[in-house]
């Protein structure tokens, strides 16, 4: 199937996408053809070149995380570039070459040849990267960015713990940390130490065989990637006037309560759609302090093969869909 067809009536362009009807397994993901978006008020539309598979993608597929019926497309993270501009947008033109996150979690699609959303949702893509690693950034930097720099100020000097620093989210922010000038320290497999390392951590915990806990403490912050007994025992490392962020907001009212009493922060991020978060995320790689490592690419008709592989939770990195 073409990336853009005509329908019978002529009328209305069509593209491709990866839709479901049903909740379940990666099997229930399906490529059909679907009307091509038409750009509203303030609204730009994105040709799809590359598009960013993440955890919360495959959760909603499942059981819905965040919407009570199946998604007709999944996806928040797109790379590509304006094919279209809504009335009243000044920022892009037709040809711009783009990078965002549509806002999440209700405006996904972009699982598709074409994905629209506001202007300011996306920021100009880096000349220095290609479409895959720019559509693995988004949703994955953005929620790193918002957690160390917006929510928690890291500071140079400042000791900052991520777990599962080589996941998704974690290894960028072991970059994103590293720019503020904080001492990083990391939790992930022995297997991934060498890649953290390049990346810029100071210091490694092999979570299978070191407890976190007895192994670090006067930390400035934690980046909870995990939740559970590991949010639960993060609290105690922190140093008085610390801050746990955690990205998993859900069930945290417990800790938050025993944060309190601990003399430190627990704050539960959402993602935002930030433009002011794309443009420091896109300077950040203009200048070689971030980059995106790619564990796999898919064609966007093997999005089902995308998501078996990330659900093993054996990966590092991110995973992307090539549509162009």
């Amino acid at each position: 199937m073409t990336e853009t067809t005509e329908n019978k009536t002529g009328d209305r362009a069509t593209m491709r996408a990866i839709s479901q009807d049903v909740f379940g397994g990666p099997e229930v993901l399906k490529e059909v053809e679907l009307p091509r978006p038409v750009p509203g008020l303030s609204e730009i539309l994105v040709r799809v070149h590359a598009a960013g598979v993440n955890p919360t993608d495959w959760k909603n597929r499942a059981f819905g995380l965040w919407h009570p019926d199946p998604l007709s497309v999944l996806g928040w993270d797109v790379s590509g570039a304006v094919e279209e501009v809504g009335l009243g947008v000044t920022l892009f033109k037709p040809g711009d070459e783009v990078f965002g996150m549509l806002p999440y979690p209700h405006a996904a699609g972009a699982y598709a040849g074409y994905a629209k959303a506001p202007t300011r949702s996306f920021a100009l893509k880096p000349a220095n990267i290609d479409h895959v690693e720019a559509g693995a950034l988004p949703l994955a930097a953005l929620t790193a960015y918002q957690a160390l720099v917006d929510t928690a100020d890291v500071r140079p000097g400042q000791r900052v713990l991520i777990h599962a620093a080589a996941g998704g989210v974690g290894h960028l922010a072991v970059q994103i940390a590293k720019a503020r000038g904080a001492y990083v320290i990391g939790t992930a497999s022995a297997g991934k130490h060498e890649l953290l390392r390049e990346l810029g951590a100071d210091e490694l915990i092999d979570y299978r065989t070191t407890d976190f806990a007895e192994a670090v403490s006067d930390v400035d912050v934690v980046l909870d990637t995990l939740a559970g007994d590991v949010r639960s025992r993060s609290l105690d490392v922190l140093r008085e006037g610390g801050v746990l962020v955690t990205i998993l907001p859900l069930g945290y009212e417990a800790d938050a309560e025993r944060a309190a009493e601990l003399g430190v922060r627990l704050e539960a991020l959402l993602v935002e759609a930030d433009q002011a978060g794309m443009r420091a995320i896109a300077e950040l790689v203009e200048k070689g302090q971030l980059r995106a490592r790619i564990e796999a690419t898919f064609p966007l008709e093997e999005a089902g093969k995308a998501h078996a592989l990330g659900e093993t939770d054996r990966t590092t990195g991110k995973i992307v869909l090539t549509v162009r």
